[in-house]
Formats: C-alpha cells, sequence, structure tokens
C-alpha cells in the first residue's frame, strides 16, 4: 500500500518533490502539503489537489514527513513539531547542511530520519538525488525514500558523511551550469551571434554533451579529446581555459560550498 506523504514547508523544494509524486502517479489522497501562509496552501491545494494542514495535524496523519523548510528554520519548526511526531514516523530531511543527528534532538528515540539532497531538475524529472541513512534508518525506509524519488530523476544511496561534498556538487550544480550558460551566451553575443541563436546552439549542445557523458560511458577527457584536433580551434579555447585559471576556479567553488554547507551545520546543531 502506498504511504501518506506530508511535505512540511512546501516552498520551491517541497513544491518540486511534490509535483513530481503527482507526475508519478501517487494517489493525491495520500499527499498532504503544509504551509506557512494560507494563500500558498491554497495555491498548492488548486495546483495539485493535495489537502493542507497544519503541521501537527500532517504529521498524525502522514507515514512519512519530508521536512523542506529551509536551514535556518528548522529549529524552530522541530522545537515546536517534533515532540508532537508520533513513533514510527518516517522523518526525510531536504534540508541543506543539515545532519540527522540535528533532528534526532527534537523527535522520540529511536526516529528514523533519512537525509536527503535532491537538485531542480526534478522539475524536468532529471533530478540528481543523493540519499543516506540516519541511525535507526534500515533498508526498507532507504527503500521508500528512493520509492518517492526515483520518479524525479536519478538516485544514490551514500553515507551521510559524504552528503555536504553532494551539496556543493550535485546539489547547487545546476547554478553552475546556468552561470556557464550565461557565461558562453555572453560569448556568442560578442562574436556576432543573436542572443536567441547563442543561447539554442549552447543548450542543444550542453544536452547533448550529458547524454553522451552517460551513455558512452567514456570519461570526459576521452570525449574531450575527441573534439580536440592538433592546432585546431578547440585546443586553442581550452589553453585560454587553462590560462585563466578556470578549472582552479572550480575547484575553490567547489570547496566553498562545501564548507558552507558545514558552517550551516555548524551554526544549527
Amino acid at each position: 500500500m502506498t504511504h501518506t506523504v506530508a511535505v512540511i514547508g512546501a516552498g520551491k523544494i517541497g513544491e518540486v518533490l511534490l509535483s513530481g509524486l503527482v507526475r508519478a502517479g501517487w494517489p493525491v489522497g495520500r499527499l498532504i502539503a503544509t504551509a506557512r501562509r494560507p494563500e500558498r496552501g491554497r495555491e498548492l491545494a488548486d495546483r495539485y489537489g493535495v489537502r493542507v494542514l497544519p503541521n501537527e495535524a500532517a504529521a498524525a496523519e502522514a507515514d512519512v514527513l519530508a521536512v523542506a523548510v529551509k536551514p535556518q528554520d528548522a529549529e524552530a519548526l522541530m522545537t515546536d513539531l517534533g515532540p508532537k511526531v508520533p513513533a514510527g514516523k518516517l522523518v526525510i530531511s531536504l534540508c541543506a547542511g543539515l545532519p540527522t543527528s540535528f533532528f534526532a534532538r527534537f523527535l522520540a528515540a529511536g526516529t528514523p530520519v533519512v537525509r536527503v539532497m535532491t537538485n531542480t531538475p526534478a522539475l524536468v524529472d532529471e533530478a540528481m538525488t543523493a540519499i543516506s541513512a540516519g541511525p535507526h534508518a534500515t533498508a526498507e525506509h532507504l527503500a521508500l525514500a528512493e520509492e518517492m524519488f526515483t520518479p524525479l530523476g536519478r538516485t544514490l544511496r551514500l553515507p551521510e558523511s559524504q552528503q555536504d561534498a553532494v551539496t556543493a556538487l550535485s546539489g547547487s550544480g545546476p547554478a553552475y551550469f546556468f552561470y556557464l550558460v550565461e557565461a558562453m551566451t555572453d560569448a556568442g553575443i560578442l562574436l556576432g551571434l543573436p542572443r536567441q541563436v547563442a543561447h539554442d546552439l549552447i543548450v542543444q549542445t550542453a544536452i547533448g554533451s550529458a547524454v553522451m557523458l552517460r551513455e558512452s560511458g567514456e570519461h570526459p577527457v576521452k570525449l574531450r579529446e575527441a573534439v580536440t584536433s592538433p592546432a585546431g580551434t578547440t585546443i586553442a579555447a581550452i589553453r585560454e581555459l587553462e590560462n585563466h585559471g578556470v578549472r582552479a576556479a572550480l575547484l575553490g567553488a567547489l570547496e566553498a560550498a562545501r564548507n558552507r554547507a558545514q558552517e550551516i551545520a555548524a551554526n544549527e546543531v
């Protein structure tokens, strides 16, 4: 039997999960949302047909509580809601940077918590979702989390100790690609192309390259070398990227994102 899922704090990432479950055919009668603002609740009810309940009522009825509030709002939420969560519920955290130990502080002893980091391509069913078990989460709990997030894209199980790196790499990853496309579009304009033409060229090139990486199984270096002819245009461009330290900048950027995730945890735990 399909479990009843309550998305607690259905903001952007919470709505991503709700919409994915609806598209995947999860019974709408088994989906609940909570929202801070009444107008937001009405919007979700109208858009997806889900019920919108207060936090405590949602926690009492649902089998799974997917906590999707902003990390800085999690303590206030869990201080109020945590003691009211009945035993036997599965809590799934979508709060970036917060470890399962944070939630254990507010929940009854032994409550299973699963930590999840997904990303915005879930909106087009192409998410990368990393799933980690807390101390009391079993294989069955992980399987249930996978059942919820597999319709949104690809899922991967890994130790919770790696979640801050996941946050930096794939959680924030879409922003890096959008930033790159923005820069390449500007370059296309500089080279004389209309903005829309430059945009279309880059987006389709990005899609095709990603599919090649996923389906060929080849190392990216090998695929890059296949495009890089001796004394050609590509190697001239790559030389400029190396001269400007693009590889080092990416390493530094992802390390900064990982460090920020750790700071969030340190400030909240």
